[in-house]
């Protein structure tokens, strides 16, 4: 006996009608029933504002072929909202996989439920790289304001070449090595290149009326100079003529 597909798809469309009460729309009846249902994410909300999250939706249409369940029925997707680029693509060759597995048996509601999984899979997937995305962004604003107090991390290299050019930018180094310059001078040389040691005793030359180039110095007073302890350690409790007191 053969089998009856006219009956048997009238038969699918009053049943489904009954599981998708008021939400399957009958398109057409004649030469084959078309009809659409529409599926959604959980958490899908046609009202919700612009950049909020809404969800996905789409709306399945089916058409029946003369001899379906024994061959494959046309399967649309329309008013895809919230999707992205390919999702109608992978969607359809999600359905199509779900056909091939159940030719020859009614099977709309089994790809309706099918392609409701496949929705929701996409939609936690969704979730989850946005939520990973302000994660970053997080960590990204929290490591840029440690950043701020915790400064630059100081190794030996870096504080060694900290430490030159900021002795160089201050004169520090320039100094330090005029100092080990004059540590060098013989007592006779500091003398000759040091006008403080000598400042007073020019000007009462030039106060007498002395002509510079006539006066001579005996050197020799000035050769063991150079031995003497010239660092400022004077004992800053001395007191002038303590020591003839002490006699």
């Amino acid at each position: 006996m053969s089998r009856n597909y006219k009956e048997d798809q009238v038969n699918e469309v009053e049943a489904l009608d009954s599981i998708y009460c008021g939400e399957m729309e009958v398109l057409q009846t004649e030469p084959f029933h078309k009809f659409q249902i529409p599926i959604a994410t959980e958490e899908y909300n046609a009202d919700a504002a612009e950049d909020s999250e809404k969800g996905l939706a789409c709306k399945l249409v089916f058409t029946y072929t003369e001899i379906y369940p024994d061959e494959a029925p046309l399967v649309e997707i329309d008013e895809a909202e919230n999707f992205e680029d390919n999702f109608e693509a992978q969607l359809l060759e999600h359905l199509r996989k779900s056909i091939e597995e159940n030719i020859g048996m009614e099977m709309i509601f089994s790809l309706v439920s099918s392609a409701q999984e496949w929705l929701n899979v996409q939609w936690d997937e969704h979730k989850k790289t946005q939520e990973d995305e302000r994660a970053r962004k997080v960590q990204e604003v929290e490591e840029a304001e440690r950043k701020k107090f915790e400064g630059t991390r100081v190794s030996v290299e870096t504080f060694m070449k900290w430490k030159l050019d900021f002795e160089e930018s201050t004169g520090i180094a320039a100094k330090r090595e005029k100092n080990n310059d004059s540590k060098k001078l013989t007592g006779r040389e500091l003398f000759m290149c040091d006008n403080t040691l000598n400042e007073s005793d020019i000007k009462f030359l030039l106060e007498a009326g002395e002509n510079l180039e006539n006066v001579k110095i005996d050197e020799t007073l000035f050769q063991d100079i150079g031995e003497l302890d010239l660092d400022d350690d004077d004992d800053e409790d001395w007191v002038p003529g303590a020591d003839d007191d002490d006699d």
